[in-house]
């Protein structure tokens, strides 16, 4: 492919179609150099997959068993999972799966790899470090990431941009860009069209519940809190997203009916339309993920954090608690009085959608193209 004379310039951007935010986070990358950088092909890998099919199947099923039954051993893998035996056992298998993606990457020859799954760059790294490609490498660090080979960490706020130069990351290296999201976040919406489209009372605030998650964790925390919404709340109504979960979608529509609250609560299953309803919310209940705390910081939303996975969520929760965003709601307090105090005192709720502006980054993607592509 040719522009003139000068040769179109080739990106890969790998994901991991498990564990989070990934798979979003490469196509709001790929959409933004698509419609905004001129003499660019772009190519979308799910590495993991391209690597080897078995290894997939059985690293998703792995990772959502572990992640449902055994949260607290995912935070163990986590802690341990830059130093110390795993690491090691890590490192020697993905050598083995990078010998796989050399075919790919000799053929494509891409001048820059863009990865937001942590696998990718460490393969990629891996075959940097061997001297058997010759290309940059970008990590979108939507979890945690290797150190070496890699060009450009982009990061979600400045203390992990810190954390990373801590730890010996030269500086020039990283950048707290935030993780990249749809520019649909970014669009402004009619609030009495939205909504209308989904049957809501116009004169009622709009609290967004996600319970379904990838893999319905903690439901039964879950519904607690839903119930407790529903008992306390007076103007409000609620509208819990259960995604592709149809266990917890069933147990919502269950608790709705016992509560004999149809009027206020709105269930629904998988949607597309979580800008748009991010638009209408006053706040979002949610498990603190990145892509989702991004998403609602963009969206000027606070937060009611729940469920977070041991590890980097519960980091997530406890950063966006402390920056006065969130409310992280753990099931050793009380969480009705918690819930009770929120919904009645509305100056808080002001000051946190305040602090969301402060730690915003709206601009993720188009920020983190411009930094790898030069204009």
């Amino acid at each position: 492919l040719y522009e003139g004379n000068k040769k179109m310039k080739k990106i890969l951007i790998f994901y991991a179609s498990f564990g989070g935010g990934h798979l979003s986070a490469a196509n709001s990358i790929k959409q933004c150099i698509d419609e905004n950088f001129d003499g660019y092909e772009t190519n979308l890998i799910d590495c993991f997959l391209y690597v080897n099919k078995p290894i997939n199947k059985i690293s998703t099923i792995v990772y959502k068993e572990m992640a449902k039954k055994f949260p607290w051993a995912w935070g163990e893998v986590y802690r341990h999972s830059q130093r110390g035996p795993i690491a090691h056992i890590s490192s020697t298998a993905n050598n083995l799966m990078a010998k796989k993606l050399l075919k790919l990457l000799r053929e494509y020859a891409p001048d820059v790899v863009i990865s937001t799954h942590p696998f990718g760059s460490q393969m990629v790294s891996y075959l940097k470090r061997k001297a058997l490609v010759d290309c940059k490498l970008a990590t979108i660090m939507t979890d945690f990431a290797p150190h070496e080979q890699v060009d450009y960490f982009f990061v979600s706020h400045e203390r992990m941009r810190q954390e990373l130069i801590d730890d010996n990351i030269p500086a020039e290296k990283v950048f707290a860009t935030g993780i990249p999201i749809s520019k649909r976040f970014l669009m402004t919406y009619n609030r009495e069209e939205i909504m209308n489209s989904f049957n809501l009372n116009l004169n009622k605030k709009v609290i967004l519940l996600f319970g379904g998650g990838e893999f319905g964790l903690g439901r039964e925390q879950t519904l607690k809190i839903l119930k407790s919404f529903i008992t306390h709340s007076s103007n409000h109504q609620i509208v819990a997203i259960s995604g592709k979960n149809e266990k917890m979608k069933e147990a919502f529509e269950k608790l709705v009916s016992e509560l004999h609250a149809e009027d206020i609560v709105k269930v629904l299953p998988y949607t597309t339309q979580v800008p748009e309803l991010m638009s209408i919310a006053d706040f979002v209940v949610t498990k603190p993920g990145g892509l989702t705390s991004t998403e609602s910081l963009a969206s000027r939303l606070p937060m009611v954090l729940i469920n977070p996975i041991p590890g980097q969520e519960e980091e997530n929760a406890q950063f966006l608690e402390n920056a006065g965003v969130g409310i992280w709601l753990n099931p050793k307090e009380n969480c009705d009085e918690i819930i009770t105090e929120l919904l009645n005192d509305e100056n808080k709720l002001n000051q946190m959608r305040k602090n969301t502006e402060l730690l915003a980054k709206k601009n993720s993607t188009m920020d983190i193209c411009r930094t790898i592509l030069p204009q």
